[in-house]
C-alpha cells in the first residue's frame, strides 16, 4: 500500500529520478499534469510521493523507484518527523530479526491490524532485550535503575539556563531511552514498515537499519557529533574486553559497537538526546544479543545508573560546556578529586566516569588538549596523578574526530584499587600519523603505535622510551606549579633521521625537479590565424551524456569495505586518495584509468584524469566523474576543454559565497577523433608540467622548512 500522506521535495524526486533539481524545476513549468505542492513553502514546496511516483512512471522518467529511494522518501516525508520515523522502523526491524514469523503473521492483514497488534510484538520482543523499555498502558512513571523519573516529553531533556535572577532550574530525572509506540502512533507508519520490511528482506535488518540511520545521519551533520569508526575501535582496545560497559554520552552508540563481544556482556548507555537515545538503543540491540540498557536525561543532573559499576567506561563527552550543572553539584559525592570548575566540564565527565567503575576497571575518555594544562583544572589533574587514578594520556593527530584541526587527547583512567609505591603516566604523542590533506590520520600507525605502547605500560608499569612517541613519567616529574600533561611537551625530540643529509638529498631531487621543469615547459603560443579561428560546434556535457559518448557519476558513499576515498582537496590538488567515507550499504563509484573527475564546489576549473595508480579509490563528495567511451571521446580532450575558464564561468551558479559548477552545462567542440588527440596529447603535457611545478614547490617548502629547523635547533651549521 501505498502512503498518501508521505510528501517529498523538490530534490527528493530529483533523486528519485536520477536528475538534477533544474530537471525537476523544468517538469513543473513544462507538464500540466505535473503534481500540485501539498505542503512546504512556495520556495520550498512539498509533494505527495504517490502522485510524484505515478507521474514520474508515467511520463517514462524511471521504470521503478528503487526500493530504497521509496523507502527513504516515505521517512523523510513522514508526518511526525524523520526521527519518529527511524524509531519505528528500528523497532519493526528488531522484531523482524527476532522472530520474523510474529512478523510475517501480525503483517499480513490490513494496516489498522498491523497498528493493532505491533505494540504487544513489540513488547514481546524488546523487553528481554531492552529490559528498561517504557511500555505502552503503564502508569506515566518509571524506574530507571532505582531512579524514579516521569515519562513525559520534557522529562528526556537537558535541563536550560534559568535567567539570571532566578535560581538553576532541576533537571528532568532520566527516562527509559525507549517507549514502544501505541497502535495510534503507529498507523501513519504502517506503509513505511512494509518498505522497511521489504528493505530487510533483500539486504537484513541489521544493514537496513544502519542505512537509514547512516543517511539520516549524512542529511543532518550539524545535528550530531559523531565518533568516527578507527578511534571507537582504538578507544575500546584500550579498554580490554569488559563484561560491563558504559558510555555516558552515548550519541549514535559508536563507542559500544566497537567493544568486542562476549557471552556476559552487559551494554548501558545514556544521552541527554532523546532521539539519539532510542536510536542507539535500537542499533545495539540489532548489533547484538547482550541485554542493552538504554536511558535518556543528562548524565551529569540526572544520572540513570547511580549504583553501577562497571568494568569499563568509554566516553566522547560534549566539550566546553558552561551549563553542565555547576551551580546544582557542589556537593555531590562524584567529586572525589575536586570540584570541578565551571569551565572544567570536562573533568566533570572524568570524575564521572571514575565513580561508575568498579575498583581496577578502565575509563577511556576523548578529551580537548586544552584540559592537560588549563589553569583552572591543575588541582584536579595533581590528584587524578596522586592517587593513580590517571594512566596514560594520548596525543591523537590531527583529523582523528570533530573538531578535526584540533589534535585531541585521550585519557585512560583506571579506579584505584591500591595506592601505588612508584606511579608513572604513560605519555604518547601520535601526531606524526597525521596525513596530507583533508583524509583522516594514519590510523594503523597510530593504533599500533598506541597499543603497543599502553600494553607494555599496562603490564609492567613503565615502558622503554621512544623519543618522540612515548614514554612513561614518575608523577612527581609532573606534579609543578602548572601539571601540564601535554605530550609533546613531556616527551624527548624524534631521534635525528638524517639532519643536513636529508636536506642534502632534499635539495638534490629539488634540482632535478626544476630540470625536468624547464624541459616540459609547453613551447611559445601560436595563435590562431583570423581566417581559421570560426566557432566550432558544440555539444554539452548532458547532451554527450544522453548520447551514450559518456556515462556521469557522483560521489559520496564509502560502500561496504574501507577503501581509499578520493577527494575533493585531492583533485584539486593532484595527490593520491586520502579521504575516508563511513561504510554504509550504498554502492560506492569507483574510479578507472580514463575517467575524468571534477569538482563541483570551489570555483575552481579543475578536471583530473584517472590514472592507474589512482584507479580503484571511491569517488568522494562534491565530485562528479564523467567516464568517456574512448571510441567517442579522448579522455584528455574531454578533461583539457572541462578546464577552460569560460566554460566553467557559464556553467556556473552562485549562491551566497558558494560555486557549484553544474557538470551537464560544461561544453566542448565536437571534433573527429584524430582531432580530439592531438588537443589530448598537448592538454596531457601542460598536465605533466603543472604537476611537476607542483612538486618543485613542495620539495622547495621541505627544504626551507627543514632549513629553518635545522639552524634553530643547532643541527646545521650557519655558515
Amino acid at each position: 500500500m501505498q502512503d498518501n500522506a508521505t510528501e517529498v521535495t523538490a530534490a527528493g524526486i530529483a533523486r528519485l529520478a536520477g536528475v538534477g533539481r533544474a530537471a525537476v524545476s523544468n517538469w513543473r513549468r513544462r507538464h500540466a499534469d505535473f503534481p500540485r505542492p501539498v505542503g512546504g513553502t512556495e520556495t520550498s514546496p512539498a509533494f505527495a510521493l504517490a502522485e510524484v511516483e505515478e507521474w514520474l512512471r508515467r511520463h517514462r522518467k524511471l521504470a521503478e523507484v528503487p526500493l530504497k529511494e521509496r523507502v527513504w522518501q516515505q521517512l523523510v516525508g513522514h508526518p511526525d518527523g524523520p526521527v519518529t520515523a527511524l524509531v519505528h522502523a528500528g523497532c519493526a526491524l528488531l522484531l523482524i530479526h527476532d522472530r520474523p514469523p510474529v512478523w510475517l503473521d501480525i503483517s499480513s492483514g490490513t494496516d489498522e491490524r498491523l497498528a493493532a497488534l505491533l505494540p504487544a510484538a513489540l513488547d514481546e520482543v524488546l523487553t528481554p532485550r531492552m529490559p528498561d523499555t517504557a511500555r505502552p498502558g503503564r502508569p506515566d512513571r518509571s524506574h530507571v535503575n532505582g531512579q524514579h523519573s516521569v515519562n513525559t516529553p520534557s522529562a528526556a531533556t537537558p535541563a536550560t539556563q534559568a535567567a539570571p535572577a532566578a535560581p538553576a532550574a532541576p533537571a528532568a530525572p532520566a527516562t527509559p531511552a525507549l517507549h514502544i509506540p501505541t497502535a495510534p502512533r503507529l498507523l501513519p507508519s504502517v506503509p513505511l514498515l512494509r518498505g522497511v520490511a521489504e528493505l530487510a528482506a533483500e539486504r537484513g535488518a541489521r544493514p537496513t537499519f544502519e542505512f537509514l540511520l547512516g543517511r539520516h545521519l549524512d542529511a543532518n551533520p550539524r545535528q550530531y557529533t559523531l565518533t568516527p569508526p578507527d578511534l571507537a575501535g582504538l578507544m575500546a582496545a584500550l579498554a580490554g574486553t569488559p563484561a560491563t560497559v558504559l558510555d555516558p554520552a552515548c550519541g549514535t552508540g559508536a563507542l559500544l559497537r566497537a567493544v568486542a563481544d562476549r557471552p556476559d556482556r552487559r551494554l548501558h548507555a545514556q544521552d541527554g538526546s532523546p532521539e539519539l537515545a532510542a536510536l542507539t538503543a535500537l542499533r545495539l540491540a540489532l548489533h547484538t544479543r547482550a541485554p542493552v540498557h538504554a536511558a535518556a536525561g543528562d548524565t551529569l543532573r540526572a544520572d540513570a545508573y547511580p549504583e553501577l559499576r562497571a568494568d569499563a567506561v568509554l566516553c566522547h563527552p560534549p566539550f566546553n560546556e558552561r551549563n553542565w550543572g555547576h551551580d546544582d553539584l557542589a556537593y555531590d559525592p562524584r567529586w572525589e578529586y575536586g570540584f570541578p570548575a565551571r569551565t572544567e566540564s570536562e573533568l566533570a565527565w572524568v570524575q564521572h566516569a571514575l565513580a561508575r567503575l568498579r575498583d581496577g576497571g578502565t575509563a577511556v575518555l576523548l578529551m580537548p588538549p586544552a584540559v592537560a594544562s588549563r589553569r583552572s583544572g591543575r588541582r584536579i589533574r595533581a590528584d587524578l596523578l596522586r592517587r593513580g587514578a590517571l594512566r596514560a594520556v594520548v596525543a591523537l593527530p590531527a583529523g582523528a574526530a570533530p573538531p578535526y584541526s584540533v589534535p585531541l587527547h585521550l585519557w585512560v583512567l583506571r579506579r584505584p584499587d591500591r595506592a601505588p609505591a612508584q606511579p608513572e603516566v604513560l605519555l604518547v604523542d601520535a601526531g606524526r600519523f597525521t596525513a596530507e590533506g583533508r583524509g583522516g590520520p594514519d590510523w594503523p600507525g597510530v593504533r599500533e603505535t598506541v597499543l603497543d605502547a599502553w600494553g607494555a605500560f599496562d603490564r609492567d608499569g613503565s615502558v622503554e622510551e621512544r623519543p618522540g612517541l612515548a614514554r612513561s613519567v614518575p608523577v612527581v616529574e609532573l606534579l609543578d606549579d602548572d601539571v601540564d600533561l601535554a605530550p609533546a611537551r613531556r616527551l624527548p625530540p624524534p631521534a635525528d633521521t638524517g639532519g643536513a643529509g636529508r636536506l642534502t638529498d632534499v635539495r638534490a631531487r629539488l634540482d632535478e625537479t626544476l630540470r625536468l621543469t624547464a624541459e616540459l615547459a609547453p613551447p611559445p603560443a601560436e595563435p590562431v590565424p583570423p581566417a581559421a579561428s570560426g566557432r566550432l560546434p558544440l555539444a554539452t556535457v548532458g547532451e554527450l551524456a544522453r548520447a551514450g559518448a559518456l556515462v556521469m557519476r557522483t560521489g559520496g558513499h564509502g560502500g561496504h569495505a574501507r577503501v581509499p576515498v578520493l577527494t575533493d582537496h585531492d583533485v584539486l590538488a593532484g595527490t593520491a586518495p586520502s579521504g575516508t567515507l563511513p561504510e554504509s550499504e550504498e554502492e560506492p563509484v569507483l574510479t578507472e584509468p580514463g575517467d575524468v573527475v571534477l569538482p563541483v564546489l570551489g570555483g575552481g576549473a579543475v578536471a583530473r584524469v584517472v590514472d592507474e595508480a589512482t584507479a580503484g579509490a571511491v569517488l568522494g563528495r562534491n565530485l562528479v566523474l564523467l567516464r568517456p567511451d574512448p571510441a567517442a571521446l579522448d579522455a584528455w580532450f574531454l578533461a583539457g576543454f572541462l578546464r577552460g575558464t569560460a566554460n566553467h564561468r557559464q556553467a556556473s551558479s552562485y549562491a551566497s559565497t558558494a560555486t557549484r559548477l553544474d557538470v551537464r552545462r560544461l561544453q566542448l567542440p565536437r571534433l573527429a577523433p584524430d582531432e580530439q588527440r592531438r588537443y589530448g596529447e598537448r592538454f596531457r603535457a601542460l598536465d605533466a608540467f603543472e604537476r611537476t611545478l607542483r612538486e618543485a614547490g613542495r620539495l622547495g617548502e621541505q627544504l626551507v622548512r627543514g632549513m629553518y629547523d635545522g639552524l634553530t635547533d643547532g643541527t646545521i651549521a650557519p655558515g
